[in-house]
């Protein structure tokens, strides 16, 4: 497939070694390079595999459940997977694949055996509805809600509700929240256009079909009554935020439209679980990495699991403990012997199986390479012997069913450590990185900025997701850093931006490409590499046009271009910094900045005879002045979500999210202080919490005496008193559930970085970059 930026026909060698024999291309290549390979020559490959995914579910008569809207998809979709896994045979979405390439991927797993799909469908542009539609044919349809998401791809709301109606235009009926006034408004304007389908509405009006007569939020679940044909039903939904109800609404509606007993809806519910829908890599013990996907077990999650296992390179030894896979329908012989040719492509040395039907299929694993083989009945029986199974610089996957607690697997497997931890997801720097690539030119290339421990965010991990979504360059501070990504088996250049003259060597052990920025780097290079015999090693020079910080001036271009015309240098790229990119009032000096690196670029590359990359401009850079991108572009910020230019072109997603919990509450009465130098006063009685992070965690002294909130419950609280060095107290007087032991969010998506960094007056760099490596990492997709 042929992407924004991407020729996909460049995966083709390394998908060539991973076993892959089968090829849809759009562009010719010499077959001969790929010996016992078969290739389909088409003019879309996209378009080709949405065709043959529509041909695949038109073999297949069976009730198909098209989910759709701004939010709450993949949660109705295995909400409802939970609901009726024991009254049908299930085919389902993986997690979240609900793309141009993630439907298809998801009607292609329908076959004979199953007789209930559930297929969710997300859009951000005008036309895409129509595709997906084709492919998925949904004979009943859900519409989740409305919200301002993939807003920028649509003239206005009413356009994107339309697009979305799409799919369910041949469909028999269509479950929406009529509350929601103008989604509810379109849907009866546009049924007029489609009579046929029955409208199963949910709402507090009378005319809705299914009428909310009763909702009331208790501590820990929401008392329900409904009133549907007549009757009226009392649930207790095991939630109290809003959109878990709404969520769950939906999910009975879809129950009582498929005519499941009423007399075994609140029996159903009370299954709903929240979901953690991701996959968590965090360190674990004995220099251990374990990767936590303990939420389902299914032959699809598996697969992906196994991949994203075989993502992590900072380990040579790996180990599977796999559950039972429950509620197929399939046999275990047919079961395992999939999951044994799965573990065939995708090979472990230890496979640790818990569950009655995986201890009876241990001898189909007999031929699968595995090296290690222990099976256990139970999870229990597991963690009796769990601390005398050796684990130890290996990365481990925790792949299992719910029920079979694995999180109790997890608790021993992981390094206990810190409870304030910094969440990271991966799935939203990927995201991140798309959006900056659509404004790209598909030549363009991109250089990842990973100094200062990726912005706080992680090492090797940021770096293996930014290589294996092809980006060109890493860019590190210092040396110690790109080492360490070497290390951890990261093959991408490494760029080391402010190299030490007196500690060049690892320079060539490690592959490390150095900026040279001054004569005395330029000859402490030349010395090590005259000396180690070595030629064309790859430099990057940096110019000075304005920052005022490293660089070359225009008056040392000429004696500068002498010196780089010894052959043991190759010029990889020459390069400068704007000062001042993301300030529409400095756009004068950006012009003047760029107008000056490109003639003195120019005068390089022409007495040098050679070409090399340029680039100027970074994350603000390339959304204000996209002109400026040249032959590559430095993303920084950006990444991690963070606007510097603040534009709200782009659609970010932060990355980070940093939690802590509450160590202790305590009640104080009127006159008493709260912390050193006793500067926090109760002025009537209140309630304060104390929570495991200071600012030897990162967060800024300057954040005491109520200037800075933390998100608890739905509700920003302030803190009280003085930041400590490892304690931060609030003021959780209003909190009337509060407990010891609950959990907070000091910054992430629900409390932007951007907020709390103007509480702090710094900004996002400052304190993202300045979280303490003793604050946990975990990362997930």
């Amino acid at each position: 497939m042929y992407g924004p930026r991407r020729n996909g026909q460049t995966f083709i060698p390394d998908l060539y070694l991973r076993g892959v024999r089968n090829f849809i291309i759009y562009e010719t290549l010499d077959p001969k390079d790929y010996p016992d390979a078969n290739f389909i020559l088409v003019k879309n490959s996209l378009r080709a595999l949405q065709q043959l995914a529509a041909f695949h579910r038109n073999q297949f008569d069976l009730p198909v459940v098209g989910i759709t809207g701004s939010n709450g998809k993949t949660i109705v979709k295995e909400w409802l997977n939970q609901l009726l896994e024991d009254r049908f045979q299930i085919v389902r979405s993986p997690r979240s694949y609900n793309s141009q390439i993630g439907v298809p991927l998801s009607i292609w797993q329908m076959n004979e055996r199953h007789d209930l799909a559930l297929i969710e469908a997300g859009i951000s542009l005008k036309n895409e509805m129509r595709i997906l539609e084709e492919m998925i044919k949904p004979t009943l349809g859900v519409f989740t809600n409305i919200g301002v998401a993939h807003d920028q791809g649509f003239e206005n709301t009413e356009a994107k509700i339309l697009e979305k109606l799409e799919l369910f235009k041949n469909s028999t009926a269509l479950i929406f929240p009529a509350d929601q006034k103008e989604l509810g408004k379109i849907i009866l304007a546009w049924h007029a256009l489609h009579p046929a389908l029955e409208l199963v509405s949910i709402g507090k009006e009378d005319d809705a079909t299914i009428q909310i007569k009763k909702i009331e939020k208790q501590q820990g679940h929401t008392d329900t009554t409904l009133k549907y044909k007549g009757q009226f039903i009392t649930l207790e939904i095991g939630f109290e935020d809003n959109a878990a109800i709404q969520n769950a609404l939906t999910s009975i509606g879809v129950m009582l439209y498929l005519k499941i007993p009423m007399n075994e809806l609140q029996s159903r519910v009370n299954r709903l679980n929240p979901l953690a829908m991701r996959m968590e890599l965090k360190t674990g013990i004995n220099h251990s990495s374990v990767i936590n996907d303990s939420y389902s077990a299914d032959i699809s999650s598996l697969t992906m699991a196994l991949d994203f296992l075989f993502q992590q390179k900072q380990h040579s030894k790996r180990t599977l403990i796999l559950s039972d896979i429950l509620e197929t329908g399939r046999k275990p012989q047919s079961l395992y012997k999939e999951v044994a040719a799965l573990l065939r492509k995708y090979p472990v040395d230890r496979l640790i199986g818990v569950g009655e039907q995986m201890a009876a299929a241990e001898s189909l694993f007999s031929n699968s390479g595995i090296m290690e083989r222990i099976f256990f009945s139970s999870t229990e029986s597991l963690l009796d012997v769990l601390p005398t199974l050796e684990f130890r610089d290996e990365t481990i996957l925790l792949k299992g069913a719910r029920v079979f607690g694995f999180e109790r697997i997890d608790q021993v497997l992981s390094l206990q450590v810190h409870e304030t931890l910094l969440e990271v997801n991966l799935e939203a720097m990927a995201h991140n990185l798309k959006q900056y690539q659509q404004i790209l030119q598909p030549s363009t290339k991109i250089m990842a900025m990973v100094k200062a421990f990726s912005y706080g965010t992680g090492g090797f991990e940021i770096a293996r997701l930014l290589e294996f979504h092809k980006v060109d360059y890493l860019g590190v501070a210092f040396a110690d850093e790109g080492i360490s990504l070497r290390k951890a088996g990261i093959r991408l250049p490494i760029i080391v931006m402010n190299p030490e003259e007196n500690a060049l060597t690892p320079f060539i052990e490690w592959q490390l490409e150095p900026v040279i920025f001054s004569f005395r780097g330029l000859k402490a290079i030349y010395n090590l590499l005259k000396n180690e015999g070595a030629s064309h090693f790859p430099i990057h020079i940096e110019l000075e046009t304005g920052l005022n910080r490293l660089g070359f001036s225009a008056e040392e271009i000429p004696e500068l271009i002498e010196r780089l015309k010894e052959p043991v240098f190759r010029v990889q790229s020459v390069f400068s910094h704007l000062a001042a990119s993301e300030e529409p009032q400095q756009d004068d000096f950006t012009q003047e900045q760029f107008e000056k690196y490109q003639s003195i670029a120019g005068r390089i590359r022409d007495s040098l005879g050679y070409p090399f990359i340029q680039h100027i401009s970074n994350s603000a850079g390339l959304v204000r002045n996209p002109a400026l991108q040249l032959d590559m572009v430095r993303l920084g910020i950006g990444l991690y979500g963070i606007d510097p230019a603040s534009s709200g072109i782009l659609d970010l997603k932060e990355v980070g999210t940093l939690k802590t919990t509450i160590a202790q509450i305590k009640r104080l009465a009127a006159g008493e202080t709260v912390g050193y130098n006793r500067r926090g006063l109760a002025d009537h009685p209140k309630k304060i919490g104390t929570l495991r992070l200071g600012y030897a965690d990162g967060y800024p002294r300057s954040l005491g005496d109520g200037v800075g909130k933390v998100l608890y419950k739905g509700r920003l609280v302030p803190t009280i008193g003085s930041i400590s060095m490892d304690m931060t107290m609030i003021d959780i007087s209003e909190i009337s559930d509060a407990k010891e032991g609950d959990e907070l969010i000091i910054f992430g998506n629900e409390l932007s970085i951007a907020k709390l960094a103007y509480w702090a007056g710094t900004i996002a760099y400052d304190i993202l970059a300045g979280i303490s490596q003793r604050v946990k990492r975990v990362y997930f997709e």
